[in-house]
């Protein structure tokens, strides 16, 4: 891709982003975000960079993909500080009000995730993800994007939002980036200013035994045993244990289901 300088411009309404999006020539990518950025976004705008001749980046902390009692007022939110720290590297980041999404609440049409959104993560979140599809939806609409990035650290959201682009015909290709993560191990995370040193500390039993449980793999049994070891020694606790196709999440074979 033709490589330019490039001044990042604030745009809070539909109508700056339509006018432009039709002022920019030649292949754009989108990277969409609940804002609180890290360097595991900047790694998806760097991808973004080399595909595309002009990337856009939206900041919206979206109501619709949070249950009761989930942490939508406490998300973390800083404008500024995201913005210092994409300024230069995108050609616009599209901070929208709730009211400017959403003129209606709930909306009055939105977008279903269907089964694959039930399970897993799913089932511990009912309509978390119909929330995800919907502003994803929207946003893709509204960016009028060639592309967009996503990170694979939520695979059951990649997977969906894959799927939602393949089964609505959207004219936007996906692309996925590898996990990114701290120096520690630790997967990237806006939710991760939440975390006390302790918990931090706690929280690499996650990639650790996910580790583990790779190299157990195809194994179901023993994909078990790793998982079970972790909990014997008060490392984690787990809700479900699957083989799944990683784009379709279908079952690849014989599952177990339940708390260890």
């Amino acid at each position: 891709m033709t490589q330019h300088p490039v001044t990042t411009r604030l745009l809070t309404t539909k109508a700056e982003l339509r006018e432009a999006r039709a002022a920019m020539e030649g292949t754009v990518a989108a990277v969409l975000t609940m804002g609180s950025l890290h360097a595991g976004h900047l790694a998806l705008v760097r991808r973004a960079r080399e595909l595309a001749d002009h990337v856009i980046l939206t900041d919206f902390v979206n109501p619709l993909q949070f249950g009761p009692g989930e942490d939508y007022e406490a998300y973390p939110r800083d404008l500024e500080a995201d913005l210092a720290l994409v300024d230069s590297l995108v050609d616009v980041v599209f901070a929208p009000s709730t009211a400017e999404m959403y003129p209606v609440l709930p909306p009055t049409v939105s977008v279903s995730a269907g089964r694959a959104g039930r399970i897993l993560e799913g089932a511990a979140r009912p309509g978390h993800f119909d929330g995800v599809v919907t502003v994803v939806a929207k946003l893709l609409r509204l960016t009028d994007a060639h592309l967009s990035v996503f990170g694979r650290k939520d695979a059951q959201q990649l997977a969906i939002i894959q799927r939602l682009v393949a089964d609505l015909d959207l004219p936007v290709r996906i692309e996925a980036v590898e996990i990114q993560r701290e120096r520690s191990g630790l997967a990237r995370s806006s939710r991760n200013a939440y975390l006390t040193a302790a918990g931090r500390e706690q929280a690499l039993a996650l990639s650790r035994t996910v580790a583990a449980a790779r190299d157990a793999a195809p194994s179901l049994p023993a994909l078990r045993q790793v998982l079970s070891t972790a909990v014997e020694r008060g490392e984690i606790d787990w809700d479900y244990a699957l083989a799944l196709d990683p784009t379709t999440l279908e079952e690849a074979g014989a599952d177990h289901q339940g708390r260890c």
